[in-house]
């Protein structure tokens, strides 16, 4: 795989070291802001990317690049994603995919059409944890409520009160609670359980954006309620309750990174199946797989994952 970077963000310094580490993965060029150009030539420097550039187009007709990892704000992943299949380019997308359900389907089409690839990077679908619990699933019984709570209160918050609206707080560039860090909660049920029968979601609304919410998703036979908060902090944990037993995930649903499984008149037992990498190793070990084999199959049960993602967002907004 031979990757461009579109992005100079906090996202990209935690990836750049991941990526370098990962076999098949070449890391051709960067794409910034005219703004961010120095940055990118250093981060090109440090880490031997061949091209870094604030011409997107000179990065797509770059032969050496096959693949675009869009990790841009959440605005502007569909326009980004959209030009790279367009011109040829296998894409991965940052979360959330795009802003509507209407936008990421015409991406599907359009990768379909030019017989590309298309993922979603989230990170949770890929952890060992994430097999762990699936694992366990079925020793919990009838499943009758799920909570996933990922509140932590933002750096950018305190600005915000004051008017200094940066786009992790901007309903116009896509921000908000929940495509921020209730999506890893969505994401992680949703693996886990498939999509919803309902949705609603309740937030806690400032100058037109979600800085907070519970998003209740009803499955007939139980309930999931998935919190997320920008604007205050409580502990991160989310529990699995069954009637034979319950899972708890102690830390952030986007890292999984411990498991205490509880079954009825048992002792508790910790599970910690997540290699020792970062949390986007497994993810991107994944992707390099997925598009050296050309492998439409998981590329397909992606998709599906990422549609009912997508369809839950749209019901969450529309019911506010």
């Amino acid at each position: 795989m031979k990757l461009a970077i579109l992005g100079t963000g906090k996202i990209v310094d935690e990836v750049l070291p991941v990526l370098k580490e990962i076999n098949g993965i070449e890391l051709s060029a960067i794409l910034s802001t005219p703004r961010s150009l120095e940055k990118a030539q250093k981060l090109a420097e440090i880490y031997g990317i061949s091209q870094a550039s604030s011409d997107y187009d000179s990065i797509l007709a770059n032969p050496d690049v096959d693949t675009v990892y869009v990790a841009l704000p959440n605005h502007l992943h569909y326009d980004y994603a959209k030009k790279a299949l367009l011109a040829g380019k296998h894409v991965i997308c940052e979360k959330p995919f795009t802003l509507t359900l209407m936008e990421f389907e015409d991406l599907v089409k359009i990768a379909e059409q030019n017989n590309r690839i298309l993922l979603e990077a989230i990170t949770n679908q890929y952890l060992g944890n994430f097999a762990a619990i699936k694992g366990n699933l079925a020793k919990l019984g009838d499943i009758k409520i799920v909570e996933c709570n990922y509140s932590q209160y933002s750096s950018r918050y305190d600005a915000f009160k004051r008017g200094e609206i940066a786009p992790a707080f901007d309903p116009e560039k896509g921000g908000g609670a929940l495509r921020d860090l209730n999506i890893y909660n969505i994401h992680l049920v949703i693996g886990l359980f498939g999509k919803p029968e309902k949705v609603q979601y309740l937030a806690n609304m400032e100058r037109g954006v979600d800085t907070s919410g519970i998003l209740i998703m009803d499955y007939g036979h139980f309930k999931a309620a998935c919190i997320g908060a920008k604007d205050c902090a409580a502990e991160i944990k989310s529990t699995i309750q069954g009637n034979k037993g319950s899972i708890a995930i102690i830390g952030a649903t986007n890292t999984l990174p411990e498991l205490a499984l509880s079954l009825n008149n048992q002792s508790m037992a910790m599970i910690n199946e997540n290699t020792l990498n970062h949390r986007m190793h497994d993810e991107f070990v994944a992707f390099q797989a997925i598009i050296e084999q050309e492998d439409m199959t998981a590329t397909k049960l992606a998709l599906e994952h990422s549609r009912a993602v997508m369809e839950v967002l749209d019901a969450a907004v529309n019911s506010l």
